[in-house]
């Protein structure tokens, strides 16, 4: 015992008492087969195994849930299945799954993250268009926030200075208009922009009991959707307008959101816009004189709907 841990001790002792156990089984195997007679009796059947739609289940529960076998085992208790606590372990482990939680790795991703947070889940970033100015263009910033839940957007007033005063005023701003449209404020998504590290950004947010989640440097897919919102409203409204004063892009502001939620079909909302709670009903035809066409910016902006009986 002095020259191994009593650890490596109890090691060889369960070897040799296994080794042991193995060779008695083979001696009296090979004696039974001498001694029995031959005979033709079927043997008497042994358990029956587990139903194959069950064991699918008790997988299925497994890779969906990623539950140990025991919440497994109630959840088929509720169900009227009863099965001992070992044929489910074994019915995991054939399938190549371990019976306890989290030994398996997760399938978990950003885009469940998304999609499990999407009720309460904001993301925002920073926007800026030029102004035309008798010394040249000067870039104007404005916020731009989405749920992604309803991908729903709102978006703030611009400004040539974007301050600590002028960043927090924006913040509360969104949080009332939040708070307005009954879209819960529980985490938000955000980049490392100097423009939120260094106001007070981030104090009125978790003041109201939210949440900041900053995204890792130069990764722009953690926050896709408010990259795609950014990416159309440059391309199909910013840009094809000069600025030549912060009243004028505030006008743009104003009409941009309002046709992005009301009007702007989402492919993500079953192509519908935002704002629309429920779809219209199914038609089968449609006469042109029942499209009303609605135009905003100058005629920019179209939208179509069904005139109103």
């Amino acid at each position: 015992m002095t020259i191994v841990t009593y650890a490596t001790f109890c090691k060889w002792v369960r070897e040799k008492e296994g080794a042991a156990s193995k060779k008695a089984d083979a001696d009296a195997t090979a004696e039974a087969d001498t001694e029995a007679p031959a005979t033709d009796e079927p043997k008497k059947p042994g358990r029956h195994r587990t139903n194959e739609d069950i064991r699918a289940f008790v997988i299925q529960l497994r890779t969906e849930t990623n539950k140990g076998y025991k919440l497994i085992l109630g959840e088929l208790r509720k169900l009227g299945i009863h099965l001992s606590r070992q044929t489910v372990k074994n019915n995991l482990v054939e399938a190549g799954l371990t019976p306890d939680p989290g030994d398996q790795s997760s399938d978990d991703s950003w885009d469940a993250f998304l999609k499990r947070h999407a009720d309460t889940l904001w993301q925002c970033d920073f926007l800026s268009k030029p102004m035309l100015t008798m010394k040249g263009f000067i870039p104007l910033y404005l916020l731009v926030f989405i749920h992604l839940g309803t991908r729903r957007i709102w978006i703030s007033p611009c400004t040539a200075h974007p301050n600590s005063a002028w960043v927090s005023q924006q913040a509360r701003n969104f949080l009332q208009h939040a708070e307005d449209i009954e879209l819960p404020v529980k985490t938000i998504m955000r980049d490392n922009d100097a423009k939120f590290r260094l106001t007070g950004f981030d104090g009125v947010i978790e003041g109201s009991g939210a949440k900041i989640k900053r995204t890792t440097p130069m990764s722009p897919n953690l926050r896709a959707h408010v990259e795609r919102v950014i990416q159309t409203l440059k391309h199909e409204v910013f840009n094809y307008f000069v600025v030549v004063a912060e009243r004028h892009l505030n006008y743009l502001i104003r009409e941009a959101q309002a046709w992005y939620n009301k009007e702007r079909p989402h492919s993500a909302r079953d192509h519908l816009p935002p704002a629309c709670e429920k779809p219209p009903d199914p038609q089968v035809s449609i006469k042109m004189s029942e499209v009303v066409c609605t135009t905003r910016l100058g005629g920019h902006l179209k939208s179509y709907s069904r005139r109103a009986a």
